[in-house]
């Protein structure tokens, strides 16, 4: 075993055993910690843990993992376990059942998550592609994901700062900085939210980190002088009314001078709040909040407050539970001192997060949690732009601040710095956000553009007849709002699409026009329309006249007719298939009389997998466009063009997933969206690769594209997908 470590690890690895046997002592069970122990050195006997790419040793990772998880926030047993275990999981040293045996379903949920999030990060980094999409859709599922996998970059950043591979450490500095910092800062984790952005400017930008550090570090004497002088009067006055107190002054993070010089233009020298002092009372519960506001009298006392910067979380803590009293304060030599004022719970829920917050309220989660994780999912599943737009949207979502508004019931929400009437309409739900005309905000009428204030009391006004329009986007701030308008928009398209596809269909049955596809689709080119959803929607609203429409396409067809005759499949010249699609690298149809190698493609009107019974229709270009039996062209063509219909069935070998769209209805409840979505990844050779959700009314209706190896596996997962409560209606959609 001692060949697996090198120098270094064979003296560090038995110093962080004992460390963390330690921490876990009164966290796991008698036995737990020596079986794990176990299992990973026979595991590493027989070979089964390998460095990863960059060097990184797993044994080394999870056991500084899992000691900063204890150290850093307050672990649950499973959570640690599943850090332990999780080196041991996907190789065939231990099987997923004799885990599940041994440690429960609890463990394997956790691990399932973190082999999810691994498996993104193996394809390539989550940053470039929709892999971000998809890893924070794993984290939704499961908020303790999140916390290991905070904590997992916090201890992989502490361990690659000279590390040979610059390209890594960019990657992953940046990563931390603009996804687990912003997730830690959510859940309340500011120390590792302080560090993760430390390094992250580091790493990125050393000259900068090295040039705030040591000019920091040539006034640390003159600060501490001057904190021991603010605070000795303080410490006096506390002690004689008899509280029991620790008093600390603490320098901001680096990162965050960084971004205050940034901001101010200014230099570090002119950064006047480059500390803050702490004081943490040592009180029974029903103590806090009035001894933390004489605490308060008495600083303000000694030195003269700034009434614009006082921020109270005691009365209204933050969405993450964090509670404290901060005011700024005249100090001596005419200098600003932030004072922060907080008792040991609430002391330990701003340095642990959330996690602690449990262990105090003796549960595993509270609602402010419950609706930001919701949030995340809604703006996860609804998203429409790119990875990047996401990215932004949600480092907003989590960062801004609060303002507190109250409905006329006196329900009290919490909406980010910056929302307006309309995104507040939106939070509430989604049908009401669409139809929201206005509001009344403390008994004035005010429009949809209207910035909300703390201490606003609002009503929403709506009408039947609204429907969300595009200049929306330029006064919400919030990805759910922003995200809904855009779904709204693009429903309302697709509607006046369908509508302008009819009126067009039925004008071409009225004058006994068969309507052709190729033909169409020529016409559509040719008056300059990117999709046919456009040119429907230019029907629709009445900016094409269909009478010059079917003129056009009549002039088509007749060019077409006189430039070439109607000849049978046979007579066609068939194009070779061109091979872009790694994927479907032999035949997996056998077309006529066994011909192989023609190019084909599955027809979009009908979406064909394999095992659904199948025709051939040569196309003018030559190519055979693949459609379902029960396609809804199919009786158009076959009466149209008998000649050439080709002979198709699949050949017995599956080269691909193909896509399938569903459509799902059901009643609108918190938490199916995520059921749904569940049991689709848990499905064997299943991939959901697109989900677009409405709701209205209490009922919403969806269209999940996923991808299927043929009709038996999707015929499969409809059957599941009906069984989740709440779920009326599951169909495969054309």
């Amino acid at each position: 075993m001692e060949r697996y470590f090198d120098e270094n690890e064979v003296v560090k690895a038995p110093a962080l055993v004992r460390d963390l046997m330690r921490e876990v002592a009164g966290i796991i069970r008698d036995g737990d910690f020596g079986l794990v122990k176990t299992m990973i050195s026979d595991a590493i006997g027989k070979g089964h843990y390998r460095r990863d790419r960059y060097g990184i040793n797993p044994v080394i990772h999870s056991l500084e993992t899992s000691l900063a998880l204890c150290r850093m926030v307050s672990p649950d047993r499973n959570m640690v376990l599943a850090v332990m275990l999780y080196n041991l999981t996907g190789t065939d040293f231990i099987s997923d059942d004799e885990l599940l045996r041994l440690w429960g379903d609890d463990v394997m949920t956790l691990l399932g998550g973190l082999r999810k999030v691994a498996r993104l990060y193996s394809k390539q980094a989550a940053m470039e592609s929709d892999n971000f999409r998809k890893l924070l859709l794993t984290f939704a599922k499961d908020i303790r994901v999140i916390i290991i996998m905070i904590v997992d970059r916090l201890v992989l950043m502490r361990a690659i700062n000279h590390h040979p591979d610059e390209k890594f450490v960019h990657d992953v500095a940046y990563e931390a900085n603009y996804l687990y910092a912003p997730l830690a800062h959510r859940l309340g984790l500011y120390k590792i939210k302080g560090e993760l952005e430390d390094m992250s400017l580091k790493y990125t930008d050393r000259e900068k980190y090295s040039e705030i550090a040591r000019k920091l570090n040539q006034t640390k004497v003159a600060r501490e002088a001057y904190i021991a002088e603010f605070i000795a009067p303080i410490r006096e006055r506390l002690e004689r009314e008899g509280l029991a107190f620790e008093l600390k002054g603490r320098t901001k993070s680096i990162y965050s001078i960084w971004n205050k010089m940034r901001k101010q233009k200014n230099d570090v020298e002119d950064i006047y709040d480059l500390f803050a002092i702490r004081i943490i009372l040592d009180v029974p519960p029903e103590r806090e909040k009035p001894d933390c506001w004489l605490v308060y009298s008495i600083v303000t006392d000694m030195y003269a407050p700034n009434p614009a910067r006082l921020k109270d979380w005691l009365s209204i803590p933050k969405s993450n539970g964090y509670e404290s009293l901060h005011i700024t304060v005249h100090g001596p030599g005419g200098r600003w001192v932030e004072v922060q004022i907080r008792t040991r719970r609430m002391d330990e829920i701003a340095e642990k997060g959330l996690a602690a917050h449990w262990k105090y309220k003796g549960i595993k989660s509270e609602n402010n949690l419950d609706k930001w994780m919701n949030n995340v999912r809604d703006i996860l599943e609804t998203a429409e732009t790119g990875p990047m737009e996401l990215m932004k949207n949600f480092k907003m979502d989590v960062y801004d601040k609060e303002v507190f508004v109250f409905t006329p019931r006196g329900d009290l929400y919490k909406m980010p710095m910056g929302a307006s009437l309309l995104d507040f309409a939106f939070n509430i739900h989604s049908g009401l956000g669409c139809q929201c005309t206005g509001g009344r905000v403390n008994g004035r009428n005010q429009k949809l553009n209207y910035k909300l204030r703390t201490g606003d009391t609002v009503e929403i006004l709506t009408s039947p007849n609204q429907r969300p329009k595009l200049d929306w986007l330029a006064f919400t701030v919030t990805s759910k709002a922003r995200n809904k308008i855009r779904v709204a928009i693009k429903e309302q398209e697709s509607r006046g699409a369908d509508l302008g596809k009819e009126l067009l269909q039925r004008r071409f049955k009225n004058r006994k026009i068969e309507l052709d596809e190729s033909t169409l689709a020529k016409l559509v080119k040719k008056l300059n329309f990117k999709t046919a959803t456009e040119f429907y929607t230019a029907i629709d609203a009445e900016q094409l006249d269909i009478n010059t429409i079917i003129e056009k396409y009549l002039e088509i067809e007749h060019r077409a007719a006189e430039t070439s005759e109607r000849v049978s499949a046979e007579e066609y010249v068939m194009q070779p298939r061109i091979d872009d699609d790694d994927s479907f690298n032999h035949d997996i149809l056998v077309i006529d009389n066994n011909i192989k190698g023609l190019n084909y493609k599955f027809s979009k009107c009908c979406n064909p997998i394999y095992g659904d019974d199948v025709f051939g229709f040569v196309s003018s270009e030559g190519v055979v466009k693949i459609h379902r039996c029960d396609c809804p062209n199919a009786a158009h063509i076959r009466a149209r063009y008998p000649e050439r219909l080709i002979r198709t069935q699949w050949s017995g070998r599956v080269g691909a997933q193909f896509a399938a769209t569903l459509r799902i209805l059901g009643h609108d409840d918190i938490g199916i969206v995520t059921n749904i979505t569940s049991i689709i990844t848990k499905e064997k050779d299943v991939t959901l690769r697109s989900i677009s959700i409405d709701s209205n009314d209490g009922l919403f209706q969806g269209f999940l594209v996923v991808g299927v190896n043929d009709t038996s596996s999707l015929k499969n997962l409809i059957k599941k997908l009906r069984t989740v409560k709440g779920v009326k209606e599951v169909d495969r959609s054309n």
